[in-house]
Parts: structure tokens; sequence; C-alpha cells
């Protein structure tokens, strides 16, 4: 009994007709699948990541939004492989709170502050040209 997750899932930036499936406020900046997959492992779950597989609503065929990953929910016998997690709304929700808290988000976050502030600025307003 596998379910699978694709980033869209939890993307902040998609609205639920582009395949958002958990709140806004809840969601993360752009996820990818090796977050969902790392989070995932640490609590447990037997996971699997399938890089070339894309979402069907996805229409950016960029490499940062490939992937699927694919988590086992439930037992042969129907039961919950981990109790603490029995539906996939669950597990997405876990996901969505855990990834802003990996070593790799913590870091960029810290350096790009100041880099996105420099460049913050450059237009001008365009106008029509007068006659």
């Amino acid at each position: 009994r596998f379910i699978c997750i694709y980033p869209a899932y939890l993307n902040n930036k998609k609205t639920i007709a582009e395949g958002r499936r958990i709140p806004i406020d809840k969601a993360v900046e752009n996820p990818t699948s090796i977050e969902i997959q790392d989070v995932c492992a640490a609590a447990g779950f037997n996971v699997l990541l399938e890089k070339n597989k894309m979402y069907p609503r996805e229409w950016n065929r960029d490499v940062q939004y490939r992937g699927r990953v694919r988590i086992q929910l439930k037992q042969d016998d129907g039961n919950p492989c981990l109790p603490q997690f029995p539906t996939r709304k669950s597990v997405m929700l876990y996901a969505a709170e855990t990834i802003p808290k990996l070593k790799t988000r913590t870091q960029k976050i810290g350096g790009s502050d100041q880099s996105l502030q420099q460049g913050e600025g450059g237009k001008k307003g365009k106008g029509k040209k007068k006659k």
C-alpha cells in the first residue's frame, strides 16, 4: 500500500487547481522530491524516490519540479505502518512542517537575504513615449 506524493502537493506557490493539497499557510515554498524523501525516511517510512516522474498538471519541465516520492503508508493487512500517520494527509502535513527545518533550507535562508536586497530596484517604470 504505497502512496505517491508530488512536490506540487506541498508547494505554497500553487493554487488548489494547480495541485496543492494542503492549506496554503502550512505549505512550503518550492519543495523538492529529495527533501520530501529525506523527511519521510527520517520519520521511519519505507520510501522510494522516482526522479524522472512528473506531476501531470505541472507545466514546467525543469529538474526542480521533477520527481515523485512513494511512501508505504499501510501494511498488507491494512494497518498503518506508523500509527502516528494514519492518512496520506497526515504524512503531507508532517512533511510540509518538517522541510523548512532541514539544514539545507536554514543555511540558504541566512545567506540569500542580502543578495536579494541588492538586486531589487534595478527596473525603472516603463511609461509611454511622449510625442
